[in-house]
């Protein structure tokens, strides 16, 4: 599956990819991204835990053998988040919370950038938000919202029948 068959988009003035999200497109790329969040929030985890018993260790004055082994398996677990969130980011989604998989889309509602909001264990994009504004903020969608933010997808997008 190809992360980029989720978003629609536009070039910036710097000729670079803008993506949008329409709410249902959004909804779609959940396929890709669920599981992916998934093994980020446990990766998060896993990762938050080596470095608790590291510092425990090194405060313990414990074995160096065991400190450069903690060391190199939390290095791998950065390496594998870092690559996790790659991931996302190539789907046009931005990860914004690893401990309760939160992930925002981007999307153009009558005409600014806002943020289509989704936290792992709901079952759809089902809110969004200003971009400027975070979870706290976020709004129930309605069939209104999604009509008006399908309605502000860049033209080229409605030619190519990605809508």
């Amino acid at each position: 599956m190809d992360p980029n068959d989720f978003a629609d988009g536009e070039r910036s003035a710097e000729g670079l990819l803008e993506r949008f999200f329409s709410v249902e497109s959004a909804s779609g790329a959940l396929v890709f991204v669920r599981p992916v969040m998934k093994d980020i929030v446990k990766a998060y985890r896993e990762l938050m835990r080596l470095r608790t018993e590291r510092q425990e260790l090194a405060l313990a004055l414990g074995s160096a053998a065991r400190l450069e082994d903690l060391s190199g398996r939390i290095e791998q677990k950065v390496d594998r988040l870092k690559e996790l969130h790659r991931e996302l980011v190539d789907v046009g989604c931005e990860p914004k919370d690893l401990v309760g998989g939160l992930v925002d889309f981007p999307a153009l509602f009558e005409g600014r950038k806002v943020w289509l909001c989704w936290k792992l264990g709901e079952p759809e994009v089902a809110y969004w938000h200003e971009i400027h504004e975070g979870f706290a903020g976020r709004q129930p969608i309605d069939a209104e919202f999604c009509r008006r933010v399908r309605e502000s997808l860049p033209v080229e997008v409605e030619r190519i029948g990605l809508r």
